[in-house]
């Protein structure tokens, strides 16, 4: 049995997948788009799978991830290696990716970063995703690290308790007269509700809690895709809606935002997700990640 990963060829079809097309992936490896093509096919010969669907631009299969994922934490490997053997080029950064959910991007994620030592230098490469789709990207192969909602680990990689994300139910004083009156479980199936994107439930999950698994927030609803935004939209009175603790805290002081159930407020779970590597910058933002969170999420 043919049991070994050729190293050209796990390479080779992680710059297919990077470049989009066989052709670019040849320019980049100035080679040959036939080259390009015997090495993927000997790969998918080996492993027995198919590893790419051959769409414009490719993308890879179940499978095909596997390989990627371990071609790019090979890469990562072999840098660390030539860093440390004093081989990496002058100022040459390391390169870290990492997935991040949105409130937590504009929250305290950026302030941990900052906590990570200046050497080695490193360089943050960030993705913006929703917290429940994060660990797609790790599963992928596109990242590195990723705060997640997801307690079960990814395919080679370990996971860490962060806190709790706590979000309260809040809307502008002129809004929640104009639109809250009566019960709030009712109140809030008619009213307008800001949410982030399409794909987020977390105001529709609120509704249906506190109706005992009735419907969820009004169909009027405004989509506002930046954490800031959605604080800012509900602050102006467009709609009511979750607003995570921390930005919402001065808010409320302020008046600018009245709480509409004080004693029902939502705790969203976040996880550190990363690859199981022995890398000393994955390492040192991991534990700067970490310490961060403990400080500002709620344990």
């Amino acid at each position: 049995m043919m049991t070994e990963l050729p190293l050209d060829q796990v390479r080779t079809l992680l710059a297919v997948v990077d470049e989009g097309t066989f052709d670019a992936a040849a320019a980049a490896l100035h080679v040959t788009p036939s080259a390009v093509s015997q090495r993927v096919k000997a790969l998918e010969q080996r492993t027995g799978r198919v590893l790419l669907v051959r769409t414009k631009p490719v993308r890879p299969t179940e499978s095909g991830e596997v390989v990627v994922r371990f071609a790019r934490q090979l890469a990562r490997l072999e840098r660390d290696a030539r860093s440390e053997l004093g081989m990496r080029g002058d100022g040459e950064p390391t390169r870290v990716s990492v997935a991040v959910n949105a409130d937590s991007l504009s929250t305290w994620f950026l302030g941990a970063l900052t906590r990570v030592p200046q050497e080695p230098r490193i360089c943050f490469e960030l993705r913006r995703e929703d917290e429940t789709r994060t660990a797609a990207l790790l599963r992928e192969g596109l990242v590195m690290a990723a705060v997640t909602s997801s307690p079960d680990a990814v395919a080679g990689c370990s996971v860490r308790a962060l806190g709790r994300m706590r979000y309260v139910a809040a809307a502008g004083p002129e809004f929640a007269e104009r639109h809250l009156g009566g019960p709030l479980r009712d109140a809030l199936a008619k009213a307008p509700v800001v949410t982030f994107d399409r794909s987020d439930d977390l105001q529709d999950a609120f509704v249906r809690r506190l109706r005992r698994g009735g419907g969820g927030a009004s169909p009027v609803r405004h989509f506002v895709p930046t954490s800031e935004g959605f604080v800012e939209a509900v602050t102006a009175g467009l709609g009511w809606g979750l607003v995570p603790e921390v930005q919402a805290d001065r808010l409320l002081r302020e008046g600018r935002l009245v709480p509409l159930a004080p004693d029902r407020t939502v705790d969203v779970p976040l996880y550190w997700q990363q690859w199981k590597l022995d890398s000393p910058a994955l390492a040192a933002v991991a534990e700067a990640v970490v310490t961060a969170a403990a400080e500002t999420l709620r344990s």
